[in-house]
């Protein structure tokens, strides 16, 4: 099933009229609904394609472990099919004055050590986030003055500037409440202490995570006794597992898996579309790449109509710059590339292009076709006459000398919306002078002024114009080489029941998710 991605219009009010108009819209996908009955003994294991990092900590990916996991919930939701930002631990919201956002807290909810959850427990937990060393993309000070107790049930966020997006903030896994007693001296500590369906009850370090029932869950009862998550880097192990049944939901399936396991009657591929492009990142701080004709030549060099075709089997198409075609913001002019090596060759030659040495390819692991890829640009690059060499590495070990600047280029792959379902946490941390994720190392003032006018502007057609210059920008000056866009592709075993698929990677398991004997 394929979703369409379509502008709506943004409405400031309670949750009754929630806020729409921003993000990734369009139907989830969910597997094939079985007659068969769930069976509430069933526990379940999920094959996740990283595992945590940083001691747990929500400023981190690790959150998204946690909420994908079913442990971890935030004030507000964005739903997938609807479109918009739903109640979640906040009942309702508005806006109190152009600087403060209220949001209600839902009464009735205890976290899984039995406290209550309140407006002080949230105040801190949303305060321990923005006061980490590390901020998070999604909410950190430069976005958000204050979070503040009104009354025991209103929490404040207030904001140095006019902010439209703050309900869309509040929705990221980073901003996940745990309760006070999660805080301790030496890290976090999420074990006992969420507010959702599943509690983690013990993990193995780098292998995986176990969660049991939460029985007391003020959603409903939960259909599954519990779940395993298991941190796979590998994608054709992923693959493999959940064909044998080792696994009951394996996701981000290979391209090169995906003919075998439709072919497997036990197995359902599930296949939306996701804002995630895979990127050649180039270290625009780091000579030659610091040349914008190299960067260039790079790009017109590269055949994406055959990457495509190839390695990704036609199971994506070939990128048109930052963002796919089908996205509001993404701006009307979306051409497509075709290779030139003529021109490249022009451009080399025009910036003094002399190969001096190989230029080096981190390709991460935990994309399992991106080997594959990196060997394709390789040839490509080879024709113009730059050299290159192939490393590949996990990308936990490639990200602390790909943000210090100490690389040529990075094989990876990033979801547009996963921070904040509105490209601006996206176009903010990647790619502004001071962007917390700027594996670029791109800096260009015109660019950064674009994002601070779009990160103000309330009206949506206004801002995703904004948007688009700005991408505009990005491929003009040639930051990266943007190769595909692909498909978000889950796989599942046919006893698993009630399994929507999320492209944004936030949800997995939820209390509706259950497994029937069979």
């Amino acid at each position: 099933m394929r979703t369409s991605l379509r502008p709506r219009v943004l409405i400031t009010a309670a949750a009754a009229l929630a806020l729409t108009g921003c993000g990734f819209t369009g139907t989830q996908t969910q597997a094939p609904q079985s007659s068969a009955a769930a069976d509430t003994s069933q526990r379940i294991v999920v094959d996740n394609f990283r595992a945590p990092v940083a001691n747990w900590a929500l400023e981190s990916d690790s959150a998204y472990i946690l909420s994908l996991s079913g442990c971890l919930e935030t004030l507000t939701k964005y739903d997938q099919g609807e479109g918009k930002v739903v109640p979640f631990l906040a009942t309702e919201w508005k806006q109190s004055s152009p600087l403060d956002w209220d949001f209600s807290i839902r009464q009735g909810v205890k976290f899984q050590d039995g406290s209550d959850l309140t407006a002080e427990s949230v105040v801190s937990a949303l305060n321990h986030v923005l006061d980490a060393k590390v901020p998070a993309r999604a909410f950190n000070r430069t976005m958000i003055s204050s979070v503040t107790a009104v009354d025991a049930q209103t929490v404040r966020v207030s904001t140095p500037a006019e902010n439209p997006l703050v309900p869309y903030r509040l929705a990221s896994v980073n901003t996940g409440i745990l309760s006070p007693a999660a805080y301790k001296a030496g890290g976090l500590d999420p074990f006992g202490h969420c507010t959702g369906p599943f509690t983690p009850v013990s993990e193995k370090p780098k292998q995986s995570l176990t969660l049991d029932r939460n029985a007391n869950y003020w959603g409903g009862p939960v259909q599954l006794a519990g779940a395993e998550i298991r941190f796979i880097t590998n994608g054709p192990t992923r693959a493999a597992q959940v064909q044998t049944g080792e696994a009951d939901i394996s996701l981000s399936i290979p391209a090169a898996s995906v003919a075998t396991l439709k072919a497997d009657h036990g197995v359902t591929v599930l296949g939306t579309d996701s804002p995630r492009t895979a990127t050649l990142y180039m270290n625009n701080g780091r000579a030659p790449l610091d040349n914008v004709d190299v960067r260039t030549a790079i790009r017109d060099a590269l055949d994406l109509d055959a990457l495509a075709a190839s390695v990704y089997e036609g199971a994506a198409l070939p990128a048109t710059g930052p963002f796919s075609p089908s996205e509001p913001w993404a701006g009307e002019k979306q051409e497509k590339q075709k290779q030139n090596l003529e021109e490249a060759k022009k451009l080399l030659a025009s910036a003094g292009y002399t190969p001096d040495r190989p230029l080096e390819i981190i390709a991460i692991v935990e994309r399992a076709e991106f080997a594959d890829v990196a060997a394709v640009v390789q040839e490509n690059l080879k024709k113009v006459g730059i050299p290159v060499t192939i490393t590949t590495k996990e990308y936990a070990s490639a990200e602390p000398d790909v943000l210090a600047g100490k690389y040529d280029m990075l094989l990876s792959q990033r979801n547009r919306l996963i921070d904040i379902a509105d490209p601006i946490g996206f176009l903010t941390a990647d790619y502004t002078c001071k962007g917390t994720y700027n594996l670029s190392h791109f800096c260009d003032p015109e660019y950064d002024g674009i994002i601070a006018n779009a990160a103000k502007t309330v009206d949506n057609n206004e801002r995703y114009k904004l948007y688009a210059e700005a991408g505009q920008i990005l491929q003009d000056k040639s930051v990266n080489a943007w190769l595909v866009n692909e498909q978000a592709t889950d796989a599942v075993r046919n006893n698993v029941l009630s399994y929507v698929q999320d492209p944004l990677s936030r949800y997995v398991l939820t209390a509706k998710t259950a497994k029937s004997r069979s």
